[in-house]
């Protein structure tokens, strides 16, 4: 059974340090981010492979930083490219909210409800120990799971809204897995940022 959680249940998850913002930024300020997101980010489809398979990835992607420093998942190595101004200026909005510091951010572009982000956790070697990831949402109002790697009961959901900010923290990384799940229903696009730090792999 999956619960649909509430901000303030969300921050007492066990194993997790994990904060809701949804008023992260202002309404005619998320529409003028997204839409300029959506229109001049070089968005890109690698393939991924997925037990043994290979396919189109559900989504498009795009991997901006401060750095030259590359980061891989899933088997994909993604080369950044430059921070854009909408980037940095969401970037230093978040640090008005958080001690963090990133040097990276991976867009994804979820085009309608059949594009998405199966079960996963943030907790890649480049990413170092207990990693901060400020997520951003834009667009179209989409479900969050997570599901607690050692106690299958532990499986909630949350609307991550326009303009939101989560926060994840901590040992969340290492305790919990999350997703963004295909619907049936129709959506319209959606545009998440991951803020990260990258360590150099030398």
């Amino acid at each position: 059974m999956v619960t649909i959680i509430g901000q303030t249940a969300l921050q007492l998850l066990p194993d997790a340090e994990i904060r809701y913002i949804p008023d992260f930024l202002p309404a005619a300020l998320a529409n003028s981010y997204f839409e300029d997101l959506l229109n001049h980010i070089p968005w890109r489809q690698d393939p991924i492979t997925v037990f043994g398979k290979t396919h189109p990835q559900p989504r498009l992607t795009s991997l901006h930083a401060h750095t030259l420093d590359s980061y891989s998942y899933s088997g994909i190595v993604m080369t950044p490219q430059p921070m854009t101004d909408t980037l940095e200026r969401i970037e230093n909005r978040i640090y008005q909210l958080c001690d963090a510091s990133f040097t990276t951010v991976l867009l994804n572009l979820y085009r309608d409800g059949k594009d998405s982000n199966g079960w996963h956790a943030d907790d890649e070697p480049e990413l170092g120990k207990n990693p901060v990831i400020a997520s951003v949402s834009l667009g179209a109002p989409r479900f969050f799971h997570l599901r607690h790697n050692h106690d299958p009961k532990q499986r909630y959901k949350l609307l991550l809204e326009h303009g939101s900010l989560l926060l994840m923290r901590g040992a969340t990384q290492h305790f919990w897995k999350h997703q963004v799940a295909k619907t049936a229903k129709k959506v319209s696009p959606r545009i998440n940022l991951t803020f990260r730090k990258v360590y150099h792999s030398n």
